[in-house]
């Protein structure tokens, strides 16, 4: 599998793009996702930042970095959120390249801890994300895991 990971503000081009593919993962107004992205592409600050992995035009993986996941924890941030990898190129690595990047990228942007919230027990484990806490989410009626990764 031939894919290669890019940060949004290196290619603006597909904001819309971005935009809408993350939108169909995980139904969050498309309207939000493109002010994010337009936020990260002003370059005010380190964060929001946007991430994808594409494999010729499609994009396959993705995640960003915002200050808050929409949980009740504002002190734990910035967070990455919507992590996603497309079903048929799952179990070969995507999700992990991409933490991996994302880590290392907001370590050279001088935030060295990053969190992340998250439904799952043992995935960001093998890739050097700790469990610190349960945190509320916003409307949510379970409690979710928060994640702590330092570099």
């Amino acid at each position: 599998m031939d894919y290669r990971i890019i940060r949004l503000t290196d290619q603006p081009e597909i904001k819309e793009r971005a935009a809408e593919w993350f939108y169909e993962k995980w139904n969050i107004p498309q309207e939000a996702y493109q002010e994010s992205m337009a936020e990260c592409l002003a370059e005010k600050s380190p964060f929001p930042q946007w991430y994808m992995a594409v494999e010729g035009e499609r994009i396959i993986g993705g995640l960003g970095v915002i200050e808050n996941d929409f949980h009740d924890r504002k002190d734990l941030a910035p967070n990455v959120c919507a992590v996603y990898t497309e079903v048929d190129r799952r179990c070969k690595g995507v999700a992990g390249a991409l933490l991996n990047f994302v880590c290392a990228d907001m370590k050279e942007k001088g935030i060295d801890t990053l969190y992340l919230v998250t439904d799952h027990t043992s995935f960001y484990e093998r890739y050097g994300w700790e469990f610190l806490c349960m945190v509320q989410g916003d409307g949510e009626p379970d409690m979710s895991r928060m994640y702590v990764h330092r570099a």
